[in-house]
C-alpha cells in the first residue's frame, strides 16, 4: 500500500481546491465583507466539494493576486483563521497551499492540523513575479523545526507562470529532485491555474520516477480525466468544479459529481 492509498483511502485520489477569496492585504480584498464573507464563501465551496465526493481538500489563497514568493504575516494569519473556522465542517484529509511561500504553507498546515502541502520547494525560475529562487534544504529544516515532519510535501516541479532558469528538461528535474529532496509526490502543471497539463510531460515524469507519486496539477476536466488517470497517480483540481468552468465562480456540485463518477470508474471503484 502506498502512502497515497493509506492517506487518502483510495487509489489515484482527487484533491479538490477550495479557493479562498482575496484576504486582508490583497489588492482585491473586500473590507466591507471582511473575513466573515470569506469564510461563508469557502464553507459553501467546501460543503459542495465534499458532497460531490472528492477525496481531499486543499485550501489556497488563489485570489491573492499578484502572488508573492514570501507572503506578509497577515496572509498566513488570515488563512489559518479561515481554515480553523471551517474545521468543524471538514470530514476528509485536507491540505494547504499559501501561494507561493513554502515556509508559510508549512506554518499554516501546522497551525490548522493539515496533513499535506503543495508548493514550489526547489529550483530557480524566471517568472511573472520576477526572479523566483528557492532554498529547499532550508525549508525542509524549517518543517522539522516547527513540528511539521508528519506533513506530506507535494513538490510542484513545473510552476505556473514560470520557466526553469537553466536549460534542463523536466525528466532531469524530476529525477534529481527525487534524489536530492525525497518529495512525497511531484505535481506537473500547465501554464496557469486551469491550463491543461501535458499528458506527454506527465508520462515522461512518471516513467522517470515510477516509485514517486505524480499528480496532474492543473487543467484536468471531465474530457481528459480518464486519460490523465491512466498515467498520473491523482489530480489536484479546482477550475473544473466551478460553475461554467470559470475559476472565480462558486463550486457547482453537479460538476463535482460528474467528475467523480468518471474518476471512480477510471480507478476501478
Amino acid at each position: 500500500m502506498t502512502w497515497l492509498t493509506s492517506h487518502f483511502h483510495t487509489r489515484k485520489p482527487i484533491i479538490a481546491m477550495c479557493h479562498l477569496r482575496a484576504l486582508p492585504g490583497d489588492p482585491g480584498y473586500d473590507p466591507a465583507g471582511g473575513l466573515d464573507a470569506i469564510i461563508k464563501a469557502a464553507r459553501a465551496d467546501l460543503l459542495a466539494l465534499q458532497a460531490g465526493g472528492v477525496d481531499a481538500i486543499m485550501f489556497s489563497n488563489e485570489a491573492s493576486l499578484p502572488y508573492l514568493t514570501q507572503v506578509e504575516p497577515i496572509t498566513s494569519a488570515c488563512m489559518a483563521a479561515v481554515i480553523a473556522a471551517l474545521k468543524p465542517d471538514i470530514d476528509r484529509p485536507y491540505g494547504v497551499n499559501v501561494l507561493w511561500d513554502p515556509k508559510a504553507s508549512i506554518d499554516v498546515a501546522v497551525a490548522v492540523g493539515a496533513s499535506f502541502v503543495r508548493e514550489i520547494f526547489s529550483g530557480v525560475y524566471a517568472s511573472d513575479y520576477g526572479l523566483w529562487n528557492t532554498n529547499c534544504g532550508e525549508v525542509i529544516r524549517h518543517q522539522h523545526a516547527v513540528g511539521g515532519a508528519h506533513i506530506k510535501l507535494l513538490f510542484n516541479i513545473v510552476p505556473e507562470s514560470a520557466v526553469y532558469l537553466s536549460n534542463r528538461n523536466v525528466v532531469d528535474i524530476a529525477v534529481s529532485t527525487v534524489f536530492v529532496a525525497q518529495p512525497d509526490a511531484l505535481c506537473v502543471s500547465g501554464l496557469t491555474a486551469g491550463a491543461e497539463t501535458s499528458g506527454e510531460t506527465l508520462k515522461q515524469v512518471k516513467d522517470a520516477v515510477p516509485e514517486t507519486p505524480v499528480f496532474a496539477n492543473t487543467g484536468v476536466n471531465v474530457h481528459n480525466l480518464e486519460a490523465t488517470l491512466a498515467i498520473a497517480d491523482g489530480t489536484v483540481t479546482g477550475t473544473a468544479f466551478k460553475r461554467d468552468g470559470q475559476i472565480w465562480n462558486e463550486v457547482d456540485i453537479e460538476r463535482v459529481r460528474d467528475f467523480m463518477r468518471i474518476a471512480k470508474s477510471a480507478r476501478g471503484g
